[in-house]
């Protein structure tokens, strides 16, 4: 197998219209390639400015999980500090975990800050939304958001040999009219929830308001988690 490793977004075009398949930190692709067959050209865009990138508001496919510090929210730093080992964190991808992996520990983060991905194809790089990404299992080049006021991430303890620990991920943010908005995601086994609910009056009217969205389908014991962190969220004094 050919490894290229293209060092421009028209470079990675021109390895994917010749074929390579896209890999990043790509264990569970190994993986796959070990049991199927491996492809005679793969690709990494670990040398790709745009896929390598860490800044406000902006976050590279490419970029390994550990890399990931305070440039961030919150939120989307302790998730990707919580997946895995530090061994793993050195080596998965914020492109793999998103779209590569069926834990996606990072997208109830993701959800919650409203992101954007701009993906790459034979065409060229282009702008859409995460459903698509996941959907289509696109090339992610990097996600894009605007910084919330403040967010907040926790997964709970989960057992070995269990399914996956309950994720909750929240964030405020200010709309253009002043007005805040509380968003929540939470991974529920193998699924990701998510809600939105305007919380200028208080937690207990946002925590009303999202008994009416996706969130407000859990069970009780997961809907006291997520009410317990609410409340944590929308007391923090920045928010007040």
């Amino acid at each position: 197998m050919l490894l290229r490793l293209p060092e421009s977004v028209s470079e990675a075009q021109e390895c994917m219209a010749q074929g390579a398949v896209p890999v990043g930190g790509a264990t569970l692709v190994w993986a796959g390639w070990q049991r199927d067959g491996f492809p005679e050209q793969a690709m990494s865009l670990r040398n790709v400015p745009e896929a390598t990138v860490i800044a406000p508001g902006t976050l590279g496919g490419a970029v390994v999980l550990n890399r990931i510090d305070e440039r961030v929210p919150e939120v989307l730093r302790e998730a990707a500090a919580s997946v895995g080992t530090g061994a793993v964190r050195r080596t998965a991808t914020v492109g793999g975990n998103l779209v590569g992996s069926t834990l996606r520990c990072l997208l109830p983060a993701a959800l919650v800050l409203d992101a954007r991905a701009t993906v790459l194809e034979p065409e060229g790089a282009r702008e859409t939304d995460l459903a698509e990404v996941l959907a289509k299992q696109h090339l992610l080049l990097s996600l894009h958001w605007s910084d919330p006021v403040t967010s907040a991430y926790r997964k709970l303890a989960g057992e070995a040999g269990g399914p996956p620990p309950f994720v909750v991920a929240g964030a405020v943010h200010r709309g253009p009219d002043g007005r805040l908005s509380l968003r929540l995601a939470v991974r529920d086994g193998y699924e990701v929830l998510a809600g939105a609910a305007v919380c200028d009056a208080g937690p207990e009217e946002a925590l009303t308001a999202l008994r009416d969205t996706a969130v407000g389908t859990l069970n009780d014991d997961h809907w006291e988690v997520v009410r317990r962190r609410a409340r944590a969220l929308l007391t923090r004094p920045d928010v007040r």
